[in-house]
């Protein structure tokens, strides 16, 4: 089997690979006698041509004769091979209007599609995920937003830290007043995000303490979704309810942004689960939320005010809390500034894309030795020019010609 790792075709270009060198040259001792590896040369990938020639691995400008490609984002869809196999993060399975037609040229290419997202252990935990790193370098950048908007200190950008060492260092710099934070999410990417809240010494409290006491130091909290989804019907929580009947629910998260100066998103959304706001409510003098680091970045998604996604060039804009339009970022001292950013990770590109390659070494590429595995199965979105079974409800989303 000749598998392909692809050059990245999104624009911006995303400097991430699935496999950084050393260990395809480890993949290539040890599964030799099974696989072969070849590199699409690429310009801007965090490690360079030459690096792979050095552990021992093609590189080459044409990689279509490949059977199966690795990459990150959605690949573009001219650059689809019909007839293969596909591992990236698609972004369709939430029914994301803008990757629409990928899907369907998908299934009129006949590719299989194996979607990150979907790559579970028997127990249903994601096995592999770039969480971690989007945690880390969102909260980064909420901290870098949060110096900007109110010139009270100065650091570098994420992505012009060598490495996470140095990001961490920079983060003494930052002297913070006594605001108060609130994250959601305590899962991969919740982690990476108190990863840097550790680094900056703030304590963590109690959403009740949160929301009633006062601090002479910046505090977080971070919720569950307990704490700001409620049933419709009587105000009660069920976590099994909601997490198979998110429609039930609705949010009573204004009184986190009414407390709190900075949101830090990182919970995973369901499409059918309530919105934490309404854009319209950023217009009360009550919600004081400043800065809002959509780690998520679910463009429609649970931040209202998640209006696109932004870039690592320009990772700020603004929203006007009068209009709910963007503004220039840190146009006006009253509108709120919102960092989404969609490719994260790419900030810290070697790092990221060593973990990540880890994890596709302990889980997937012994799978695809298997005949019709498990794991593999599960995350397999399209198939024969036809969506899986697990996956037939985008159907009719695909269907739909607007």
């Amino acid at each position: 089997m000749k598998i392909g790792i692809i050059r990245e075709g999104k624009n911006p270009p995303d400097k991430r690979t699935p496999f950084p060198p050393e260990q395809l040259k480890r993949l290539n001792e040890r599964f030799g006698d099974h696989f072969t590896f070849i590199v699409e040369s690429s310009s801007f990938r965090c490690y360079s041509d030459d690096e792979y020639r050095t552990s021992g691995i093609e590189v080459a400008d044409d990689i279509s004769d490949a059977d199966v490609f690795f990459g990150v984002k959605e690949v573009p869809i001219e650059k689809l091979n019909p007839d293969k196999t596909y591992f990236f993060f698609s972004h369709t399975i939430k029914k994301q209007r803008y990757n629409k037609n990928l899907l369907r040229e998908i299934l009129e290419k006949n590719i299989r599609l194996i979607d990150y997202e979907v790559l579970k252990d028997d127990q249903g935990n994601r096995v592999v995920a770039f969480g971690r790193w989007a945690g880390i370098v969102g909260a980064y950048n909420a901290f870098w937003a949060y110096g900007k908007k109110t010139a009270l200190y100065d650091i570098k950008r994420a992505s012009e830290c060598l490495d996470l060492s140095e990001l961490k260092l920079e983060l003494k710099k930052v002297q913070l007043p006594p605001i108060k934070i609130v994250v959601t999410g305590s899962g991969r990417v919740g982690k990476g995000v108190k990863e840097i809240l550790e680094v900056l010494n703030i304590p963590e409290v109690e959403t009740h303490e949160f929301l009633h006491l006062y601090f002479e130091e910046p505090v977080f909290t971070v919720l569950s979704s307990s704490d700001y989804n409620r049933r419709k019907a009587d105000g009660g929580f069920d976590r099994e309810e909601f997490y198979s009947s998110p429609e039930l629910y609705e949010s009573h998260f204004l009184k986190f942004a009414e407390a709190g100066e900075m949101l830090i998103a990182a919970a995973y959304w369901d499409p059918d689960a309530p919105r934490l706001f309404k854009l319209e409510d950023i217009n009360s003098p009550d919600f004081a939320l400043s800065v809002i680091a959509d780690v998520t970045c679910d463009i429609g998604g649970s931040i209202p005010t998640t209006l696109r996604a932004s870039t690592i060039l320009e990772p700020i804009y603004d929203v006007d809390r009068a209009s709910g339009t963007e503004i220039p970022a840190f146009g006006s001292q009253t509108s709120i500034s919102v960092m989404a950013i969609d490719n994260l990770p790419c900030e810290l590109p070697r790092e990221s894309s060593l973990e990540f390659g880890k994890q596709l070494e302990q889980w997937v590429v012994p799978a695809l030795l298997e005949e019709n595995s498990p794991i593999l199965e599960r995350a397999t979105v399209a198939r024969d020019g036809d969506l899986t079974l697990e996956f037939m409800y985008l159907r009719d989303f695909v269907d739909n010609i607007e």
